[in-house]
């Protein structure tokens, strides 16, 4: 009786945890920035209809089967390179973005962009000519009266002209202890992204996230369809706000995604000791709340 034949398929690593604090440190940053007046709206996606819109060598992250698509607007703030000052004008701009969760063949978890809108054109270039991003270029603005914020935006280039997003939330109570979802969502420590016809991980750094309950008071936007997903049919089973942290982005470490293109540039990011940083220390503790039925909307892609 000949010998059973055992599977070429080599098992893939299990997702790193999701952890509150980075589990890795960025001693030469490639570009620093904050992120400011944040406003999380998330809906329910199957991974089957969010996995043909990520990179090679990357599948849908997910949390008790399901995965999720991320509608975030908020205010960049002084984008800058290396260790140099931030840029004052080009680079504090509102930004609005389309992200789906991910993880690669090395377990590392991730956000994928599907849309990137921006205020400022300069921005705009350099994202998409340097690193390969979807940014956009759209008519945009951020207003705060009291308690309530508005972000609205509408595209101008390359389109398609007149996607566009109008949000209003209400700020509420503190996040004490944030829920599974909750941490799911905003504890992501890098990107991952196609990169000259390779899949490229970028890693990020920043405190801990103080976050808020947020109740969502206007929601019309065709951004989630411009990237690719059905319009959301129920309101976003997740929405929060955060006043923001500051954030620094590493150089892609050597190993990249397994199995597609050589290493690039840049240092490995060196792994952290355990030991928070005094910035991570000294911020507000993120905090916690139902998130919702995680099976509230299911948006399928659209291709």
């Amino acid at each position: 009786m000949p010998p059973p034949q055992q599977s070429s398929a080599v098992a893939q690593p299990a997702p790193e945890s999701i952890t509150a604090d980075p589990p890795h440190v960025t001693d030469r940053p490639l570009l620093t920035q904050s992120w400011l007046d944040l406003a999380f709206l998330h809906w329910a996606v199957d991974p089957v209809h969010a996995a043909p819109l990520l990179p090679a060598g990357t599948r849908p992250d997910t949390l008790d089967g399901v995965t999720y698509v991320g509608l975030v607007a908020f205010r960049m703030h002084r984008v800058g390179w290396f260790r140099l000052p931030g840029i004052p004008y080009l680079g504090s701009f509102p930004e609005t973005n389309v992200r789906l969760y991910s993880v690669d063949a090395n377990g590392r978890r991730g956000v994928v962009f599907r849309s990137l809108d921006a205020s400022r054109l300069v921005p705009v270039a350099v994202g998409r000519a340097g690193f390969r991003l979807p940014y956009v270029w759209s008519r945009m603005a951020v207003r705060q009266e009291g308690r309530t914020v508005t972000y609205t935006s509408r595209r101008r280039w390359p389109g398609p002209r007149g996607a566009h997003s109008d949000l209003a939330i209400r700020i509420g109570d503190a996040v004490q202890e944030p829920t599974d979802v909750e941490h799911f969502l905003t504890a992501r420590w890098g990107m991952h992204t196609a990169f000259f016809g390779r899949s490229l991980y970028l890693p990020n750094t920043h405190p801990r996230w103080p976050l808020h309950r947020a109740e969502l008071l206007r929601c019309d936007e065709s951004l989630i369809t411009a990237a690719g997903l059905d319009a959301p049919a129920a309101p976003p089973v997740s929405v929060l706000y955060s006043p923001g942290v500051p954030v620094r982005f590493g150089r892609p470490p050597r190993r990249q995604v397994k199995g597609y293109g050589p290493p690039l540039f840049g240092r490995p990011v060196r792994q952290s000791s355990g030991v928070r940083s005094p910035s991570a220390s000294a911020s507000a503790e993120a905090g916690s709340g139902d998130a919702g039925p995680a099976g509230a909307h299911t948006a399928r892609s659209r291709r």
